[in-house]
């Protein structure tokens, strides 16, 4: 009898199996741009990110830079042979089928390469300009449009499978998994925008011409806004009617919320997020209909991107730079703490002015005004940096700060902390104001809000109190 083969040399990790490349036409030929692995793919593969039943797997996944027309080359050595119901995992199949490649994808490298020899260098983004800036290399252009633009949609096909790869958690939207099509099918395409960041450069078969490269990209969804209806008159006007004609849903009230966000990685670390995330956060900000600009459950990279970008532009509006803890406030021990901000009672009006989404603007400003503690108890990272001595007025400032935040991380864990006793509620509240103390301090040394050195910067203790116990209650600031 046969000795049964060792399974585990027929297993490949998924992540490395994977390359992703951007490929440039020349007249030459394809010109490699860059190439690189994906964060996750247990999306596609599933939770072990394994893929059974080859030796030396490569999946070769290819995007022409311009127009991100993807192409996909597996290629092994041996291949297990199927013992009962052991066989191989189809790669093939399970890239068309969950991670929803167009089927263009899977065309010969032959017909890849000549068709991109002849799409030439007069091809521009989809949709409109947006915005143009310069870049530390390069010119840089924004591109917007929406789904309903048959080549937003096709392009919005074609690199949907980033997101899942290098966002987890993320997910497809508007995705026709059957072909590279370009018909729309979905009945809110004209509510999702996309926002395509692209890197242009002078072509390299014509320095007079202009090539584009793929760098990022964003989308934004439009949900209705409700506002409460005016007091209707005393006399009602029995004259009125229904307005004549259709109704163009883009003038109502949205609130309008950023989904997805990413920036391949070889892109990534010079800037570039910042800057297409303050585009699109200007261009909402000035959008008449929108009243409230939301993030998509973000992660922590973004959350910090999202952070500073806020304060910055925060500062830029005089009624928000002028906010600052009164120090005439009393607090005692027992009753209602008052107004802990000097001109707290415009705080709602700031906000509105500014659409940014409350537990944001409060974190933001929470930041804002601890940057402004004197430097006896502002909150810092390096424990080697000298302090001088508190006085009174300090220790009155900073308890004032102390409970602004907890005053926040109550009321949004509200019903946590009314299931446990109070001596653990008060711990559970020193707990996680700790981890928000030195969340904002490393955030301020790192984009130069404070004199701490940011290369010190380093992250302790988030928001939620991870280093908790997971057996104790846990509280978080999400």
């Amino acid at each position: 009898m046969a000795a049964l083969p060792d399974l585990e040399e027929w297993l490949a990790d998924s992540n490395t199996a994977l390359n992703i490349s951007l490929v440039s036409p020349t007249p030459s030929g394809l010109q490699l741009i860059s190439t690189f692995n994906p964060s996750f793919t247990y999306p596609i593969f599933g939770e072990d990110e394994k893929i059974f039943g080859y030796k030396d797997l490569k999946i070769n996944l290819r995007y022409r830079a311009n127009d991100m027309r993807p192409h996909v080359q597996v290629s092994y050595s041996s291949k297990f042979k199927p013992i009962g119901e052991t066989e191989p995992m189809d790669v093939e199949g399970m890239l068309k089928e969950d991670a929803q490649l167009p089927d263009i994808a899977f065309g010969k490298a032959a017909d890849f390469e000549s068709n991109s020899q002849k799409l030439g260098d007069d091809w521009t983004p989809p949709g409109e300009l947006h915005a143009t800036f310069e870049g530390s290399d390069e010119t840089y252009e924004i591109w917007t449009g929406t789904l309903a633009d048959p080549a937003i949609k096709q392009l919005n096909n074609r690199i949907q499978l980033l997101i899942p790869l290098f966002i987890e958690g993320g997910s497809y939207i508007g995705q026709s998994s059957d072909s590279d099509s370009t018909e729309t099918e979905m009945p809110d395409a004209d509510r999702w925008t996309l926002f395509l960041l692209y890197r242009k450069q002078p072509s390299s078969a014509d320095p007079e011409k202009s090539s584009y490269v793929f760098v990022g990209y964003s989308t934004v969804y439009r949900f209705f806004y409700f506002q409460p209806p005016p007091t209707p008159p005393a006399s009602p006007n029995h004259d009125w009617e229904l307005p004549q004609g259709d109704l163009d849903l883009a003038q109502l009230p949205c609130r309008t919320r950023l989904s997805q966000f990413l920036i391949l990685p070889p892109f990534q670390g010079s800037g570039l997020g910042a800057r297409l995330y303050k585009s699109i956060f200007e261009h909402y900000h000035k959008h008449p209909q929108t009243h409230e600009l939301t993030i998509e459950n973000p992660n922590e990279a973004f959350d910090e991107l999202r952070d500073a970008c806020d304060l910055k532009f925060l500062r830029t509006v005089p009624e928000f730079a002028a906010l600052r803890l009164n120090p005439e406030v009393k607090v005692g021990k027992k009753g209602l703490i008052p107004q802990l901000i000097k001109g707290g009672e415009n705080l709602e009006a700031v906000r509105a002015k500014t659409k940014i989404a409350p537990r944001q603007f409060a974190r933001v400003l929470e930041m804002h005004v601890m940057s402004q503690l004197p430097d006896s108890v502002r909150p810092r990272i390096d424990p080697d940096e000298n302090i001088p001595s508190k006085t009174a007025a300090d220790r009155h400032l900073e308890r004032l700060w102390q409970l602004l935040v907890k005053q926040r991380l109550y009321r949004h864990n509200r019903d946590v902390l009314a299931q446990i006793e109070p001596s653990e509620r008060v711990e559970k509240l020193g707990e996680t104001l700790l981890g928000v103390e030195l969340e904002y301090a490393r955030l301020l040394a790192a984009h130069g809000s404070v004199s701490v050195s940011a290369a010190k910067a380093k992250r302790k203790l988030d928001d939620d109190a991870e280093s908790t116990s997971s057996k104790r209650t846990r509280m978080d600031d999400e």
